[in-house]
C-alpha cells in the first residue's frame, strides 16, 4: 500500500514538474524557503506581480553572493512554519518573532529586524488609551507577536479576542466596526496606513515589547543553508547593502510597490495591472478542477461499485472509507496531506500534488455515495431479469445496472463538478497559488479588498455558468 502511495505521489508530483511549478537549478543548491506573502513591508507582492520586500530583497541578495538558489512557497504564517517543522520547506522567512517557544523548534539565524508591538483603531474611533478596550473586541493575527502581546494583556485590560490568518481582513474587521481594535508590529502597520487603510497607530513612538526578527530553519536540519544565511547578512550588513534595503521599503512612498492611483481606484485599472496574475490564477484553479474532477470521479466510481458488491467486506471497505473523508473537512485534509503526512512516508509531497490529493479522496468520497445510490436506485427487476438471462453478478452490473445507474446520476455529477471548482479555493491554505489566493495577495498589496474581491467573485461566477452549460449539454445527450 505504501508503495502505491508513493507512486501516486511521485506520478503527480512529476506532474507538477512537468508543468514548470518547480524549477530547480541543478549547479546550485536549491532550497524551499516559504513566507508569509501578505505582510508587506517584509513580504508582499509588488505591482508587477513580483515577491519583494524587507524579507525578500534580504533573501535574494543573500542567495546571490552565497551561491544557492530557492523556491519560495507563499501561505499563511501558521502554515509556513508548520512546512519547516514537517520538512516540506527548508527555511521560512517571514517576520518571524524569535521566542524561547520557537527556539525549542527552529534554528535561527542572525536576527536581521527589531521591531515592536503597536495598537491600531479605526480613524476617528472614541477609544483613546487600552482602559477604553474593556468589554470591547480586539482582533488579531494568528501566529504573530502582535497576537502574543494581545493575549498577554488581556485579562488585565478585558478586553475579547478575534482570530484572523490574513491581514486585510483583520484590518477591514476594524474599520467595518466589528472589532475595535488590532494589535500588530510598528512598522507593518504603519505600512498598511501609508497606503490608505483608515486605521490609526495609538503608539508610534513606543512600541511595546521590542524584539528581533528572523531566519529560521527545522531545528538540527539545514546547518549549511542557516550558515550561508548568516554569513551573506553579515557581508550585507557591514558594506551597507542591508540599511538601503530597509530605508528602501520604509522610506518610499507605498505607491511605488502597489501602482499609481489608476491602477488602484478603479475596476478596470485592478483588471489590467494584475491581468497576468489572475490569469495564472484562473489557469491553476482550472488545472486543479480538471485533475479533481477526472480522479476524483473514477475514484468515486469505483468506491460506488464496491459499495453495491456482494461482498460485505468490499462493501465495509467503501463505507469506511467513504465515511471518512466525507467527515473530514477539506481544509484539515489538506493540511494532514502537505504537513503531517511527509513526516510519515518520508517524502516531499509538492503543493499542487497535495492538493489534488486533497480533491480526489475528499470529492471522491462524494461522488462514491451518490454512485452507490444511483445504482441502488436501479429497480431491482432489472438485476433479477438480467440473472434470468445467464448473466453473472458482474455482467450483470456492467452491462444492464451501471447504464441505467450512470443516467440517474448525471445531475449529481454535474453538482459536484461545480463543487470540486469551488472548494478548489481552500487550498490557498497550502500555499497554492490559484484564485483566491491570487486576489489575497492583491488585497496584502493594495488594500482594495472590496474591487478584487468583486472581480474574484466575477471569474469565479463566469467559470461555473460555462461549466454549468456544459454539464447540461452533456445530460441532454445522455438523455436523447
Amino acid at each position: 500500500m505504501k508503495k502505491i502511495w508513493m507512486f501516486c505521489v511521485a506520478f503527480l508530483a512529476t506532474v507538477t514538474m512537468m508543468m514548470g511549478i518547480t524549477k530547480v537549478d541543478a549547479a546550485q543548491p536549491n532550497y524551499i524557503i516559504t513566507t508569509d506573502a501578505t505582510y508587506p513591508p517584509f513580504d508582499f507582492q509588488d505591482k508587477n506581480n513580483q515577491y519583494t520586500g524587507i524579507d525578500q530583497e534580504i533573501l535574494k541578495t543573500i542567495a546571490k553572493r552565497e551561491g544557492f538558489t530557492y523556491t519560495l512557497k507563499p501561505m499563511s504564517f501558521n502554515a509556513a512554519t508548520q512546512s519547516v517543522t514537517s520538512g516540506q520547506a527548508d527555511a521560512v522567512i517571514a517576520g518571524m518573532s524569535i521566542t524561547d517557544e520557537r527556539k525549542q523548534v527552529f534554528d535561527f539565524g542572525t536576527p536581521y529586524y527589531k521591531s515592536g508591538i503597536a495598537w491600531a483603531v479605526k480613524k476617528g474611533s472614541a477609544i483613546k488609551s487600552l482602559k477604553d478596550l474593556k468589554g470591547k473586541t480586539v482582533v488579531i493575527k494568528t501566529g504573530t507577536a502582535g497576537a502574543d502581546y494581545a493575549l498577554s494583556i488581556q485579562k488585565k485590560y478585558g478586553f475579547k479576542v478575534t482570530y484572523f490568518s490574513d491581514s486585510d481582513t483583520l484590518y477591514n474587521d476594524v474599520i467595518n466596526g466589528n472589532s475595535q481594535a488590532t494589535f500588530g508590529d510598528l512598522p507593518v502597520l504603519q505600512y498598511t496606513i501609508k497606503n490608505g487603510t483608515k486605521l490609526k497607530v495609538m503608539n508610534p513612538t513606543n512600541p511595546y515589547e521590542a524584539g528581533w526578527y528572523g531566519f529560521a530553519v527545522k531545528k538540527g536540519d539545514n546547518a549549511q543553508l542557516l550558515a550561508a544565511f548568516n554569513k551573506g547578512f553579515a557581508a550585507i550588513k557591514k558594506d551597507g547593502t542591508y540599511q538601503k534595503i530597509v530605508n528602501k521599503y520604509l522610506g518610499a512612498p507605498a505607491s511605488e510597490f502597489t501602482g499609481s492611483k489608476s491602477d488602484n481606484s478603479s475596476v478596470f485599472g485592478i483588471l489590467k495591472s494584475n491581468e497576468n496574475a489572475f490569469m495564472k490564477g484562473l489557469w491553476q484553479t482550472i488545472l486543479l478542477t480538471l485533475f479533481g474532477i477526472i480522479f476524483a470521479s473514477l475514484w468515486g466510481v469505483l468506491l460506488g461499485i464496491m459499495g453495491v458488491s456482494q461482498n460485505s467486506v468490499i462493501r465495509g471497505v467503501s463505507t469506511t472509507i467513504i465515511y471518512i473523508f466525507r467527515g473530514m473537512p477539506l481544509m484539515v485534509l489538506a493540511f494532514f496531506i502537505y504537513i503531517g503526512l511527509p513526516g510519515v512516508i518520508g517524502t516531499k509531497i509538492p503543493a499542487f500534488t497535495a492538493g489534488v490529493i486533497t480533491l480526489i479522496l475528499n470529492e471522491g468520497a462524494y461522488t462514491g455515495a451518490f454512485v452507490r445510490g444511483g445504482f441502488e436506485a436501479v429497480d431491482k427487476g432489472q438485476m433479477e431479469a438480467a440473472r434470468s438471462l445467464g448473466f453473472t453478478y458482474g455482467k450483470s452490473m456492467y452491462k444492464v445496472i451501471m447504464p441505467q445507474g450512470l443516467k440517474i446520476m448525471v445531475p449529481s455529477f454535474i453538482n459536484q463538478f461545480i463543487i470540486t471548482l469551488k472548494d478548489t479555493s481552500i487550498l490557498s491554505a497550502i500555499g497554492i497559488l490559484e484564485l483566491t489566493q491570487t486576489g489575497t495577495l492583491i488585497v496584502s498589496r493594495n488594500s482594495q479588498g472590496f474591487r478584487v474581491w468583486a472581480i474574484i467573485a466575477v471569474i469565479y461566477l463566469v467559470v461555473i455558468t460555462l461549466l454549468t452549460w456544459f454539464s447540461n449539454w452533456v445530460e441532454k445527450r445522455t438523455r436523447s
